[in-house]
């Protein structure tokens, strides 16, 4: 159906008077149920990398456009907004624990649990997931299998500029109580992220494992250990401290993909 699809959603997101048509308006309907399945996304894998699908994010900007705002009471709180949550979870086989909220739109694929934390439109969310206690994940961020956001995590979410990656956590990785990572970073296949790190698309994020130090920006690589760090830089107003992560490692072969955070830092005497 993406043949028949992409057409219309570009095509009513350049002339918004053709969502007054049933035929733009379902089809921007029938988008978000296919990215709500996980049938379609944001951002797909390929052998040359990730590549991001940007109508189907132009379908999501023009959903917001059509959904009524609505009225949702549950005493003694009150909601009023535009977009549905999600439902069915033990159909979906997803551990959804009390104050935890996705909206519809969102994927969230088998046995991913959801502790309170919050899950905006147009994420993925692969199965065997941890979404811990407080932890966010933004619009059209795109999470692996067997990912743990500890708890506090912030992902940031992207709709527009519209030829902006979203953030993706690869599969297998460990982000640390109070990361934030945003901007559309990668943080590759079983990275491990200590509580605290960082990361922006202006973030250095500096490889010190070896004799000299290899610069990185926007992308973590695959099985590194990294931890917060700070450069000095220099200022009209003089040499100030400015935040960076640190690669400090390799995770190792023989450390178990379901370690704790303090068992994979302990392989490097640290302690965060």
């Amino acid at each position: 159906m993406q043949e028949q699809w992409q057409p219309m959603i570009e095509a009513a997101y350049a002339d918004r008077e053709l969502l007054t048509d049933t035929k733009y308006s379902d089809a921007v309907r029938a988008v978000i149920e296919a990215v709500d399945k996980g049938q379609l996304r944001v951002a797909t894998p390929t052998e040359n990398g990730w590549v991001v699908n940007q109508w189907v994010k132009q379908a999501i900007l023009l959903y917001f456009g059509i959904q009524p705002m609505q009225t949702w009471t549950m005493e003694p709180f009150e909601f009023y907004d535009k977009m549905l949550l999600k439902k069915d979870y033990a159909k979906l086989g997803v551990r959804a624990v009390p104050h935890a909220v996705a909206r519809y739109g969102a994927y969230i694929a088998k046995n991913v649990v959801l502790m309170p934390s919050y899950t905006n439109i147009g994420a993925y969310v692969d199965e065997g997931t941890m979404v811990d206690t407080w932890a966010t994940v933004g619009s059209c961020a795109q999470i692996g299998k067997g990912v743990h956001l500890s708890g506090g995590v912030g992902i940031g979410g992207v709709l527009e500029p519209l030829q902006a990656g979203p953030v993706i956590i690869e599969d297998g990785a460990f982000i640390g109580s109070r990361c934030i990572v945003v901007e559309g970073v990668i943080v590759e296949k079983e990275a491990v992220l200590g509580a605290n790190v960082v990361l922006t698309q202006s973030t250095k994020i500096i490889d010190v494992s070896g004799s000299e130090p290899i610069e990185y920006k926007g992308r973590v690589p695959a099985r590194s250990v990294v931890i917060p760090g700070s450069y000095t830089k220099k200022f009209p107003a003089g040499e100030y401290q400015v935040s960076c992560a640190l690669i400090i490692g390799q995770r190792k072969a023989s450390t178990d993909l379901k370690t704790s955070l303090n068992d994979a830092l302990r392989d490097f005497n640290i302690s965060v």
